[in-house]
């Protein structure tokens, strides 16, 4: 299971929200108050405490939700890679503001006084369980007495220990988030297509601390290389990597598909592909760079 270097190379965005969801649960946790950082039906529709939706968003609980879930953003930075640190943003709004909306609804129908939420970044965390269970694929498969795992499973239990971490607690959030990433995955409102102004993205990565061991070379190219190879553009003579023969064979229908699941045009993820040598890749970092300029 490939996931691309190490470190938050590339991942401004995602080393900004570790940072932040370790500060925040540090401080919270020190005062202990990070337990009542969960909010309920009560807290929103009659106490109107709307500064818990947004606190609540980057404090974990307890020690064991916070290393749990900071692993699972840390491996999930391979889909900012992917995408560019600036449809990640979009993403992580996207997730943040749809799985937000659905706990509050989720609550106003159930109407339990004695119900609350955990807090902590799950609207995020469980929608990206979405484009991982369909895009990353299996590299490793063993087996255990008579019990077949791919290198996936890791994940996926680690996803299950949040999930029921506190019943219903963590269920409500956990399932928004899911659904959250269903519906960005179904391009609703083409939210795919939307971008931030750059200056945003470049926010994160002034914000963010320096990663170790993985800062670029001065010649690299400002902009972020988003996918899980160095860029086609830049990087690959800097490496004096040979540039991908192009492709004579007609790219395959499922990965053309992939690329056009991440907003891109059947056209221009043909012609990536061939180009590309049909590496899905490459063809990827292909159809970003032309759209930055």
């Amino acid at each position: 299971m490939n996931v691309g270097p190490s470190g938050f190379n590339n991942a401004p965005v995602t080393r900004a929200l570790v940072i932040a969801c370790t500060l925040f649960t540090i401080i919270f946790g020190t005062q202990g108050r990070a337990n009542q950082l969960g909010w309920s039906y009560q807290d929103i529709f009659q106490k109107l405490q709307i500064w818990k939706l947004i606190i609540s968003v980057f404090t974990f609980s307890s020690t064991p939700e916070l290393l749990f879930g900071l692993y699972l953003l840390y491996y999930f930075r391979v889909f900012e890679r992917q995408i560019g640190s600036n449809k990640y943003s979009v993403f992580l709004l996207f997730s943040f503001v749809l799985s937000l909306l659905l706990a509050v609804l989720a609550l106003q129908l159930i109407k339990d006084p004695s119900l609350s939420t955990l807090s902590g970044p799950y609207g995020l965390i469980f929608s990206s369980f979405v484009p991982f269970y369909l895009d990353i694929p299996v590299s490793t498969r063993f087996r255990i007495f008579s019990l077949h795992f791919s290198d996936k499973a890791f994940i996926y239990l680690a996803g299950l220990q949040l999930l029921f971490s506190s019943w219903k607690r963590s269920i409500i959030p956990g399932l928004c988030g899911i659904i959250a990433g269903c519906l960005y995955r179904l391009n609703i409102f083409r939210i795919r297509r939307v971008k931030f102004p750059e200056f945003i993205t470049s926010f994160f990565a002034r914000l963010s601390w320096p990663s170790m061991g993985n800062v670029p070379p001065p010649s690299a190219p400002a902009r972020n290389s988003p996918g899980n190879v160095p860029s086609f553009a830049g990087r690959q003579m800097e490496r004096n990597y040979p540039a991908p023969a192009p492709s004579t064979v007609e790219p395959p229908e499922d990965t053309i598909a992939m690329l056009m699941s991440m907003g891109f045009d059947r056209n221009a993820a043909r012609q990536a592909l061939i180009h590309a040598g049909n590496d899905v890749n490459t063809a990827t970092n292909i159809l970003l760079e032309s759209q930055s300029h």
